[in-house]
């Protein structure tokens, strides 16, 4: 599931969007209908020109905030699918897990895509006049996609790097469209004796090959990706090719291995950062609890201590 989120100044501009029938940018201008069903709504009611001005009212108790407008979507991969109820529940997490369950919002489930996905309309400013903080959403809502990808049994998708902890950003992370790129490539150079005849078998399997001084591939979804960001650089290639038969495919065989260990690695590395986090946790829960821990009271004192210091007396002199 991928989630984005935008902040925005207009309701009357998102509502109307997220509400209205859409226009094809096609020859004869084909409108879909009924694109837009609403699937929940929360502290606000009615058609698109009342939510509005519910809206807007509130937006007007903290007329120093310029961006209200808190609009998230939600998209699930092609062929995934789930009912309205578990969507509407999906509204509901992500509103406690971004902050606002508390504001107004509006849920529009959009069916004019090949894949299922909703819109989450939300007043920043709440009835009590507090902003719900804009900062860290892009973290927030790849987080909530990860939970809810896990509950749902949805397609899981990779949180871009920079949201990740220092010590997960270190892991080589699977990439399932890369490991498909691999998998067709290797199976190609196993089949070809020549580099026309492995650009053919790529070919075939709906690939767009792009030999120049390096060699690039376009999948099907129109992904490009460079040889040499999936181990098979044009070098590569060209001396795959030039080994015999056997050898050929004792060198292929290898590459499989060596792709087939990596989710393992991957898991060994991960478990190994878990544990030191988890003693490094446990260290500074020691140091806080020997830091708060209060000094004993000592009844014995030197008495030399207690003594007060006696203060010379000065002589006036008139």
């Amino acid at each position: 599931m991928i989630g984005k989120i935008m902040i925005g100044k207009s309701f009357r501009g998102c509502i109307s969007y997220c509400l209205e029938d859409k226009v094809k940018k096609l020859k004869n201008e084909q409108v879909v209908r009924d694109r837009a069903e609403v699937l929940s709504h929360n502290l606000c009611y009615g058609n698109k020109l009342d939510l509005i001005k519910q809206f807007n009212e509130v937006r007007n108790l903290n007329p120093k905030l310029s961006k209200p407008v808190m609009h998230i979507t939600l998209s699930l991969s092609p062929g995934e699918g789930l009912s309205k109820g578990n969507l509407a529940s999906l509204v509901e997490e992500c509103a406690k897990d971004m902050g606002f369950e508390k504001n107004q919002y509006v849920a529009i489930h959009h069916n004019d895509t090949g894949h299922q996905h909703i819109h989450i309309v939300t007043n920043r400013v709440g009835f009590d006049r507090k902003t719900v903080k804009d900062s860290h959403n892009f973290q927030k809502i790849a987080a909530y996609c990860r939970k809810m990808e896990l509950k749902y049994g949805l397609k899981q998708v990779l949180s871009p790097r920079r949201y990740l902890s220092k010590e997960l950003r270190q892991i080589p992370r699977l990439d399932l469209r890369k490991e498909k790129f691999r998998q067709d490539i290797r199976e190609c150079l196993s089949t070809a004796s020549n580099y026309r005849e492995f650009e053919q078998r790529m070919k075939q399997r709906k690939y767009l090959v792009l030999k120049a001084r390096g060699i690039a591939f376009i999948d099907p979804q129109k992904v490009r990706v460079k040889g040499s960001e999936v181990g098979y650089s044009l070098s590569k290639i060209e001396k795959i090719l030039s080994l015999q038969p056997e050898q050929k495919k004792t060198v292929l065989q290898q590459e499989q291995l060596k792709e087939m260990a990596k989710p393992q690695i991957q898991q060994q590395q991960l478990s190994i950062i878990q544990q030191k986090n988890l003693e490094k946790s446990k260290s500074l829960k020691e140091a806080t609890e020997l830091l708060i821990k209060p000094t004993p009271f000592q009844e014995n004192i030197n008495p030399a201590l207690l003594k007060k210091k006696r203060r010379k007396k000065r002589n006036l002199y008139l």
